[in-house]
Formats: C-alpha cells, sequence, structure tokens
C-alpha cells in the first residue's frame, strides 16, 4: 500500500560525453554509438511527492535556464517516465513532481534524461517497487538513448543508440577514479540531435585506442591523458554550423583549459582543468557573457 504524501527528493546529475563514436546507421534509423559517459556534480534536485492517481509536475530553474526551451508536461520526460511506470508496474498511486531545474535545456548534458533517471530511481522506490537496477534501465531506455545510462550512474561505456550500458570498471578493484575537475560552458543556443545527425558527414569511428586511452586515464584519475583522449564524432559538423558553440569552446581553450569538448551533440562545451583551483581560474579568465559553472565528476560505482 502506497501512502499518499511520501515524499522523496532526489538529485538527478548531468553527464558529459568524454568521448563519442558514431560507427554506422542502424536499420531502426537511429545511428550505432559508443561512448564513456560520465554523471558531473551539476545536478536537477527532484521533490517526488505520492498522490491518489494523478502525475503532475511543476518547475522552477536557476541561472542558465531558459523556460521558454521547456516544451509541454505531456512531452517531458518526467512525466513520461513516471507514466510508464504507473503502466508497467499496475501502480495505483500517482505522483507530484518538482524538478528545480539547473541543467541547461537541449545543451548535450542530457537534462531531461536526468530528469526521467531520477524520476525512476525515486519512484521505484518511494512507491516500493524495488526492482532490479537493470530492469530500470531497460524501462530508461524506452524514453531516451542517455536515461539508462544514469539511471545506472557512475562511470559508464553506453554502445548502441544508448540501450546498452555497463559500469567502465566493472569488476576492476585496481581503478583509483578520483575523477575531474570541468568547466562547462553553453553559448544559449540549442542543436537539436536530430539535425545534428542529418548534418554529420564525418567518417566513420571504428578505433579501440580511443576508448582504451580514455578508460585508462580515468583509472588513474590522470587528467592531462584524459585531455589527450577526448573525442567527439560529431564535433566538427556542430562547429561548422553553429560558430556560437566553436567560439565558446575556443574561449574555453583561451582560459586555459587542458582540453575542450563538445558534450553529445551539444550546445555545450567542457574544458577540463588540472584541480578545482585551476578550474576556478579558468571561470574568472571567461567572466560574463555566457553561462559556465565548475564542476567535478561523480564517483565511479
Amino acid at each position: 500500500m502506497v501512502r499518499a504524501g511520501s515524499v522523496i527528493t532526489i538529485e538527478a546529475p548531468a553527464k558529459i560525453n568524454l568521448t563519442l563514436e558514431v560507427l554506422g546507421k542502424r536499420p531502426d534509423g537511429y545511428h550505432e554509438l559508443r561512448s564513456i559517459v560520465m554523471p558531473v556534480s551539476l545536478t536537477d534536485t527532484l521533490s517526488l511527492t505520492t498522490t491518489y492517481s494523478q502525475i503532475a509536475m511543476t518547475l522552477t530553474v536557476g541561472p542558465g535556464v531558459d523556460l521558454s526551451k521547456i516544451g509541454t508536461v505531456e512531452r517531458n520526460l518526467a512525466v513520461r517516465a513516471a507514466r510508464l511506470m504507473q503502466e508497467r508496474y499496475r501502480v495505483n498511486a500517482g505522483a507530484r513532481i518538482h524538478i528545480h531545474k539547473r541543467i541547461p535545456i537541449g545543451g548535450g548534458l542530457g537534462g531531461g534524461s536526468a530528469d526521467a533517471a531520477g524520476v525512476i530511481r525515486g519512484l521505484d522506490r518511494l512507491w516500493g517497487l524495488e526492482r532490479p537496477c537493470g530492469e530500470l534501465m531497460d524501462l530508461g531506455a524506452e524514453l531516451g538513448s542517455d536515461v539508462p545510462a544514469l539511471v545506472h550512474g557512475g562511470a559508464v561505456l553506453m554502445e548502441g543508440r544508448g540501450e546498452r550500458v555497463r559500469g567502465l570498471f566493472d569488476g576492476d578493484r585496481s581503478a583509483r577514479c578520483e575523477g575531474f575537475w570541468l568547466v562547462i560552458a553553453n553559448p544559449g543556443v540549442m542543436c537539436p540531435t536530430p539535425d545534428v545527425f542529418k548534418k554529420w558527414r564525418v567518417g566513420l569511428t571504428a578505433s579501440p585506442s580511443i576508448l582504451h586511452n580514455m578508460a585508462s586515464s580515468i583509472r588513474t584519475s590522470d587528467v592531462s591523458a584524459a585531455a589527450d583522449a577526448l573525442y567527439n564524432g560529431l564535433q566538427a559538423g556542430v562547429f561548422e554550423n553553429y560558430p556560437g558553440v566553436a567560439q565558446t569552446a575556443a574561449r574555453l581553450q583561451a582560459a586555459g583549459c587542458l582540453g575542450v569538448l563538445l558534450s553529445g551533440s551539444g550546445a555545450s562545451v567542457f574544458g577540463l582543468a588540472r584541480d578545482r583551483v585551476h578550474g576556478e581560474e579558468i571561470g574568472r579568465k571567461l567572466g560574463s557573457g555566457f553561462w559556465h559553472v565548475l564542476v567535478h565528476t561523480c564517483p565511479v560505482v
């Protein structure tokens, strides 16, 4: 029996793609991807409250979040996640979802997917479902490509269109993985993912060294090696078609980042820093004019 009025609060982290390879076109129309994904300390905060039957959502926003870019409630991934769980598990209870958004919308940081993953994890506990993580990840895959990785949490290898996810260091107890400091910047434009892939013209990637080099740098917390191993097969096309994104990357580079990369399909760009002090110095050099934030990668799980 689910008791109405029970509340749970979830921090839903944004993600970055430290590598993103496009391996080919799938029969279902999606692209075959291979990507190392890590959550970061920039989060949306979700407050979930049980109700008698309805799913409802309210929003507040922080700096850098443009409320006009948020679509209808019916299409919101968090609402769709809650309704999917209601239907799949035949739950009579509902939920009131309040999201305080800090993750820029449509920025390649998985903000909508993070909220959906947070709802899935939160309602699993709030409604007393206690489903296995793999099952919840499969549920997330029905909603969006980034959702399973964020349901899993930690550093993951994401393959397929996002539905195949495993921990990057499953069974590897030698991994130190202290994580990296980085500055994320967003120029305030949107790069719709379907458009980015439609305009993508770069050759396919199939180099095992891309995956190996980045995984090794994360395992040993070697930020200089990670900076050398950054790779995004979509970056050249996005920089060509969205000059503001390329200019943002150039500003991060000029501010002293060790390495700079487009996250996902953009428009957010991140730059690695040696440590927190270096990251703060980069932030001061960037100054005002566009949104940026210093974050740390979340622990490996």
